[in-house]
């Protein structure tokens, strides 16, 4: 990740908010640190979900630019299932000391430890992030969490405003979505309740890995091609790990993959892919026709409401 490219397009709005003159990405990034310094300026205890995925990644490169050359104020969070792989947190630490930013981890791990949570017979840690995802929230009282979810990842996030109000159990209920004209957003919200902030929301994933290449943002290793030792189960290709796998009729290959989503070790899967830097990666992405989730990740099809199901409990 880099801070070196001018910050010029974050001020290239004139006196009535109109981003003419501006590409495409130029005006998604304007949106966004628009987006960052409402928060700022609306809320008391903001806070960045931060997982060491490029989503996150770029979020946080926003959040820089949108305060330049003042630090980032808000702190980061991360809900760690425990089966994470070792090149994103080890990427995570690093991006976390480079910025000199302060990370609040919620570790599933420790609620099985206790007893507050019980692991799943398929190994899958996802669904059980909500609860450390809500009390982290609770015991720090944030009232304002930023989100790397974008629209056109699955249809419940497409469903979702940029400001998304939660409830003081942090649940969502979708028929209580505010009205967001003319870039007005409404983070008003009782004692209890917090706020879903999602600047990345009308980014595709292709505007992603473009500002990428354009910033020059540093990613894990794994979103380029390489060798690595996976096994297929569910039509996806995992990589063998704490999380019940490779069973004993699993066949462990060494294959060249690439990741396109980062999650659960146990339900994000690898994609067989030449992709090893980021204009192949980009041409790859532009002739995709399935969404990374759709493409990557189990726990999105357990059923056709899954993610929405999810949500409503308080999932990201």
């Amino acid at each position: 990740m880099t801070t070196t490219k001018s910050t010029e397009n974050t001020e290239s709005t004139n006196s009535t908010g109109s981003t003419a003159g501006l590409d495409a990405l130029d005006r998604l990034e304007s949106e966004a640190v628009h987006i960052f310094r409402e928060v700022a300026g609306e809320f008391d205890r903001p806070v960045i979900l931060f997982s060491g995925g490029k989503d996150s990644t770029v979020l946080l490169h926003l959040a820089v630019k949108a305060f330049w050359p003042a630090p980032v104020p808000f702190p980061l969070l991360h809900v760690d299932t425990g089966h994470n792989l070792a090149e994103v947190i080890e990427f995570r630490d690093r991006t976390v000391e480079r910025y000199g930013l302060r990370l609040v981890v919620a570790s599933v791990q420790d609620y099985i430890d206790d007893g507050r949570l019980e692991e799943r017979a398929d190994g899958t840690r996802n669904p059980l992030q909500t609860t450390p995802l809500l009390d982290a929230i609770t015991d720090n009282r944030f009232d304002a969490v930023f989100g790397g979810g974008r629209r056109d990842e699955e249809r419940a996030r497409a469903k979702e405003r940029i400001f998304s109000l939660r409830n003081s159990f942090g649940q969502w209920d979708p028929r209580r979505q505010r009205p967001e004209l003319w870039n007005l957003y409404n983070g008003r919200h009782r004692a209890g309740e917090h706020v879903r902030v999602f600047p990345l929301s009308n980014w595709t994933e292709l505007d992603v890995w473009r500002y990428i290449k354009r910033e020059a943002i540093e990613l894990p290793s794994i979103y380029y091609a390489h060798e690595r030792a996976v096994f297929q189960r569910g039509g996806m290709w995992l990589t063998a790990g704490p999380w019940f796998g490779p069973r004993p009729d699993e066949e462990v290959r060494t294959l060249t993959v690439r990741y396109r989503t980062v999650g659960d070790g146990s339900c994000t899967g690898a994609v067989l892919s030449e992709a090893a830097d980021i204009d192949t990666v980009i041409a790859e992405v532009s002739a995709s026709r399935l969404t990374e989730r759709g493409a990557t990740r189990a726990d999105d099809r357990l059923s056709e409401a899954a993610m929405e199901d999810r949500k409503r409990e308080g999932y990201f």
